[in-house]
């Protein structure tokens, strides 16, 4: 099949849906991918991009049309909102230009911003290829939840894009059981909703701690809880600098923290000023090649997410990874995340925002024998292959494109 991903974000930028484009070519198929300038995380056009260099180029035998956006800047609500619209225009522009031939599939890679789900949509009616909606993010809940919109009146437009974008598509893909009662409360028919969660790198897989990364030696021994991935307001670092500090004097316990985002200063900040710093350590940004061995020097892994309805319906991306690499997880979060933890038996959680429910279930962790918590991590790793497995969720997203492909070809003979 000769498929197009149409996804603000793509390598360089560190997104799973680099490793699924990637996939699908070796499994055979022709994939092109419709994406932005490369500016994520950072706000800044990444090193020998720009509007008008390298706008194709071809990764890992993925064809790549970047179109030229607005870099989303460090926290301006004004540039991040340019930077959402420049894609979905310049895409819904360009992309009939660039974007040649006949393709059977269209896979719209829903992170935020839904945006994104324009240009898919005109490329559709332009190259007559079926839609699959793979939904990452919840608009407009999601927006409401991370304090990006605060006028009611905004979100009513949205909405209305959001089921227009629905309806286009053949196919709405769930990365989670929680989004399903959401999609169909938008008009689409339950046989049209698919679930489809995401699924972790192969890299990560389980390492032994002799192959600990050499950051970690600038953290002194002990029982060491790492956090990963995004430093943001939604993952509620202010609950984690609180449990540590409730554990302070247990200095056997070290809170590290791995990754970068919107509350990284401020996280610096409160440990200076809580004097944390013996126990809780920034190590800054990692390659996410580099993360197994990472994970491999950690005794639990940490997630959290704030208390809201939403991010309730969420499985955070982190989970996927942490239980391929058959570590035992310690959470405070709620809904579909902790549910996945306690039905894998990989780890233990407490509510969303509860500092002394999170500092107990470290403590409780902590007193468990090493062979107790590899227990937990292979539960994990199980679990992940049973419900998370690369290569059968490939062949669920294969299957689907082919059906849509096939069914539409009878109709347009």
């Amino acid at each position: 099949m000769r498929l197009l991903i149409v996804s603000q974000y793509f390598w360089p930028e560190t997104f799973r849906i680099n490793d699924v484009a990637q996939e699908l070519v070796s499994r055979g198929h022709q994939v092109m991918v419709l994406c932005g300038t490369p500016n994520y995380p950072t706000g800044r056009v990444f090193a020998g991009y720009g509007y008008f260099r390298r706008t194709r180029e071809v990764w890992k035998g993925v064809e790549i049309v970047r179109v030229p956006i607005v870099p989303r800047g460090r926290r301006s609500a004004w540039r991040l909102a340019a930077n959402y619209l420049s894609y979905a225009a310049m895409a819904s522009l360009l992309g009939p230009i660039r974007c040649r031939g006949r393709f059977d599939a269209i896979l719209i890679f829903g992170m935020s911003p839904v945006t994104m789900g324009i240009a898919a949509v005109v490329m559709k009616i332009v190259r007559r290829a079926p839609i699959l909606f793979w939904v990452q993010d919840l608009w407009p809940e999601s927006l409401v939840a991370t304090g990006a919109i605060r006028a009611p009146w905004l979100l009513w437009p949205i909405d209305m894009l959001v089921r227009g974008l629905y309806r286009a598509s053949e196919f709405v893909l769930i990365q989670s059981r929680a989004f399903r009662s959401h999609v169909e409360s938008r008009g689409v028919r339950p046989d049209r909703v698919r679930y489809l969660p995401n699924t972790a790198e192969p890299l990560y897989v389980p390492l032994p701690a002799s192959a600990a990364h050499p950051a970690l030696a600038q953290v002194p021994a002990g029982f060491r809880v790492m956090f990963a991935g995004n430093i943001g307001a939604v993952q509620d670092l202010p609950t984690v600098v609180a449990a540590a500090e409730l554990l302070r004097d247990q200095r056997d316990i070290h809170w590290v923290i791995v990754g970068d985002g919107s509350m990284k200063a401020w996280t610096a900040e409160q440990l200076a000023s809580r004097r944390l710093s013996q126990t809780v350590h920034l190590l800054g940004h990692f390659p996410v090649s580099e993360m197994p061995r990472l994970f491999a020097g950690a005794d639990a892994l940490l997630v959290t997410l704030r208390r809201d309805p939403v991010l309730a319906l969420t499985i955070p991306s982190k989970v996927q990874s942490y239980l391929a690499s058959a570590k035992p997880i310690v959470g405070a979060l709620d809904g579909e995340g902790a549910l996945v933890i306690a039905e894998s038996g990989a780890g233990v959680c407490a509510p969303a925002e509860d500092p002394r429910g999170l500092a107990a279930q470290v403590l409780a962790l902590r007193k468990l024998d090493a062979g107790t918590r590899q227990e937990m991590g292979r539960h994990g790793r199980e679990y992940f292959l049973a419900n998370f497995g690369n290569q059968m969720l490939l062949e669920r997203l294969e299957a689907w494109c082919s059906e849509l492909a096939s069914a539409h070809a009878h109709r347009t003979s």
